[in-house]
């Protein structure tokens, strides 16, 4: 009698077992397909914004800043000579002609930014960098040939440009970076760079000896 009074506690400990493991294994099936049907309906809302992506303000925006710069830079290309040829100071001159020359680079770059993101690559008139490049004519114009004075103001106007080319190349890299456009971040951060770099070499251009001579005049 003892015999069969524990078989059938063991046989009911087990069925206990068992109804408790089915049970955990549905619990567990259940939060998994949940998950799943969360996972896709994440993937379905990020495929959503991503096609509805070139119709926002917030892209119209962002490719409104492409139009600009690319503008800019564009007409820079040409404002960059005539202020190179102008320069007395050999160093500053050969600095115009670098960053002349890095500059036809950007222009290709912002092209490639363009394609990255399935646009054509097209200029809208700056009005910002034509009154900056107005500056340096007027520069020119208002100063003597072979002085430091208008070497000074050279490297003046020259930063007014980086100035507003690092704030416009650094405003469009977080506007694409919120919108997941990585080679377009990778491409202006590296223009970006670049200006920060020019600006820096005017500083040192000016510091070193330019503004001394030119308050010697």
């Amino acid at each position: 009698m003892a015999t069969r009074t524990q078989s059938k506690s063991k046989t009911g400990s087990q069925s206990r077992t068992t109804g408790r493991s089915a049970a955990g294994s549905k619990s567990t099936s259940t939060s998994r397909t949940a998950s799943r049907s969360t996972s896709a309906s994440r993937s379905r809302s990020s495929k959503s914004q991503n096609e509805d992506m070139p119709n926002s303000k917030f892209h119209q925006l962002f490719l409104d800043g492409l139009k600009d710069i690319y503008w800019a830079e564009k007409a820079l290309v040409k404002a960059l000579g005539k202020m190179q040829k102008a320069a007395t100071s050999e160093e500053l001159a050969d600095a115009i002609l670098t960053h002349q020359d890095q500059t036809k680079e950007h222009v290709s770059r912002l092209e490639r930014v363009f394609e990255s993101v399935g646009q054509t690559a097209k200029a809208k008139k700056c009005p910002a960098m034509e009154g900056l490049i107005e500056e340096g004519q007027e520069v020119i114009d208002d100063t003597e040939e072979d002085s430091a004075v208008r070497d000074a103001g050279l490297i003046i106007c020259s930063q007014k440009i980086e100035h507003y080319e690092i704030a416009t190349y650094g405003s469009l890299r977080t506007l694409a970076a919120k919108m997941g456009h990585d080679e377009a971040v990778q491409l202006l951060e590296q223009t970006l760079n670049e200006e920060k770099e020019t600006d820096v070499l005017l500083t040192q251009l000016a510091e070193s000896s330019i503004n001394e001579e030119a308050a010697a005049e």
